[in-house]
Parts: structure tokens; C-alpha cells; sequence
């Protein structure tokens, strides 16, 4: 059997443990769905003069996609990986003939996987309930930008899940690590009209990146395919560093064990 064929295994495996899951599968998938329907019905008819007079749901579904895709290939797959590690099942697969690039393969396509069922269901009832356009001619942009952004999060998914000490302490660490980002990324809010300092820290970080290529996308104003050069260049710098810190910092060990 191939590593690839594994992989494959690995990932069809991962898909089936999820929907096993009940609970966590629909709150994986209910959560984004009810702050863009919070969100939009807050702001029902309210229109963002800094972005072209677009709609705020216009606005705010490429930013809940980010959410998705970020709660996906971040959040989950870090808890996750650190459960595993801390019940042994890293240790023993690691003792296994399988490859340790298909086992993880598996887990990030796992990620992905759930990451283009949230893409659909976002976009779709976007467009269904509230009359969000599919920017079609943008598509290309919008679809690089959130491949780039699945292997952004999935490796630094992985690095932060090496820094939890434990299973128990992963949730917090994980949340704490992003929640705060998020709320200054332009994911929830545009940020047009914040303090520089805000804007230019926000920059920095892979969250603002992943929204604001997806915002443009989906912005009717957009011309060309789409592809925002700046936020795509940075999603990649961060997914290279990101893959250097997971072949830093993830272990397949727990030191309790």
C-alpha cells in the first residue's frame, strides 16, 4: 500500500470519528452560522461607506468564513492534536509502520476538508438568506487565498499544540492565542476607522491577512481575478514559518508519559 493510499486512509478515518462526534461536529459547523445570523440581523440594511457603500453582509461573510476556516485548521485540529498526544495515540502510531507525514496528512486533510463544508454552508446561506452575491469573475483569488490559508493554520495549528503542557490546559492556551486577534483583524468589523497602531499590529498577524484577502474577493468593487499580492504573500510567509515552528515545537510524546 502506498503512503499516499494511508494517507488517504488516515483522512477518511479522521472524517468519520468527527461525524461520530455529534456534538462537536454541529458545533463546529452551528457556531459560525449564528454570529453571521446575529451579526447580519444587527446590522440588517446597514451599509459600510468606507468599502464602496457595500452591504455589511457583504462585508461580514468572507470574515465569517475566515472564522470558520481559522476555528477548522487552528483551533479544532490544535485541541485535538494535544488530546491525542496526551492519551497516547501519537506515541503508538509513531511506533507504527505508518508514515508520520500520512498520519498528520490525514489530520490536516481532516481540517480541510471540514474547512470547504463551512466554505459551502457559509457562502451558501449568504447567499440564500441575505442576498450575498458570489463573486464568480474573484473566484480564483477567493479560493488561493483560502488554500493558502488552510496550510497557514494547519501548521501553526500543529507548532501551538506542542506548546500545550497538557490536554486539559490545550482549550485555553489555544483560544487565548487567537480570540484576542481576532477582534482586531477585521473579521467582525472593518477597521478603516481604527488607530493606526491597531491596524498596523493587526498586519502582522496571519488573522488580518485571511479576512481581508477573502474581503477583498468578495468585494464587488474588485477587478481581475481577485488576488489580493500583499495579503496572499503574507499568508505564505506565515504558512512557511508556521511549518518550521511545527517541525520545532510538535511532539509526539506527552512529558507525563
Amino acid at each position: 500500500m502506498s503512503d499516499l493510499t494511508i494517507a488517504g486512509r488516515q483522512l477518511r478515518f479522521e472524517q468519520k470519528a468527527f461525524w461520530r462526534n455529534p456534538a462537536g461536529a454541529v458545533f463546529t459547523f452551528a457556531f459560525p452560522l449564528l454570529f453571521l445570523v446575529i451579526f447580519s440581523t444587527l446590522n440588517s440594511g446597514a451599509r459600510i461607506e468606507e468599502r464602496g457603500n457595500i452591504s455589511f453582509v457583504t462585508f461580514f461573510v468572507p470574515g465569517i468564513l475566515a472564522f470558520g476556516l481559522i476555528s477548522a485548521c487552528y483551533t479544532n485540529l490544535a485541541i485535538r492534536m494535544t488530546i491525542s498526544r496526551d492519551f497516547g495515540i501519537l506515541k503508538r502510531v509513531r511506533g507504527t509502520p505508518v508514515p508520520t507525514w500520512a498520519y498528520l496528512g490525514g489530520q490536516v486533510g481532516s481540517s480541510v476538508v471540514i474547512t470547504f463544508m463551512l466554505f459551502v454552508l457559509t457562502v451558501g446561506f449568504g447567499v440564500v438568506a441575505y442576498d450575498v452575491e458570489f463573486p464568480t469573475a474573484t473566484a480564483p483569488g477567493l479560493f488561493l487565498t483560502l488554500a493558502l490559508g488552510a496550510v497557514c493554520f494547519c501548521a501553526l495549528g500543529l507548532a501551538v499544540s506542542g506548546l500545550c503542557p497538557n490536554a486539559d490546559a490545550a482549550p485555553a492556551i489555544v483560544n487565548f492565542s487567537i480570540f484576542p486577534l481576532l477582534f482586531v483583524s477585521g473579521i467582525f468589523f472593518p477597521l478603516d476607522n481604527a488607530p493606526d497602531w491597531i491596524t498596523t499590529v493587526a498586519g502582522l498577524f496571519p488573522m488580518q491577512r485571511l479576512a481581508d484577502g477573502l474581503q477583498y474577493a468578495f468585494d464587488p468593487r474588485t477587478t481581475g481575478m481577485g488576488m489580493n499580492g500583499g495579503d496572499l504573500w503574507g499568508l505564505f510567509a506565515w504558512a512557511v514559518a508556521g511549518s518550521v515552528l511545527a517541525l520545532r515545537f510538535f511532539r509526539w510524546t506527552s512529558d507525563q508519559k
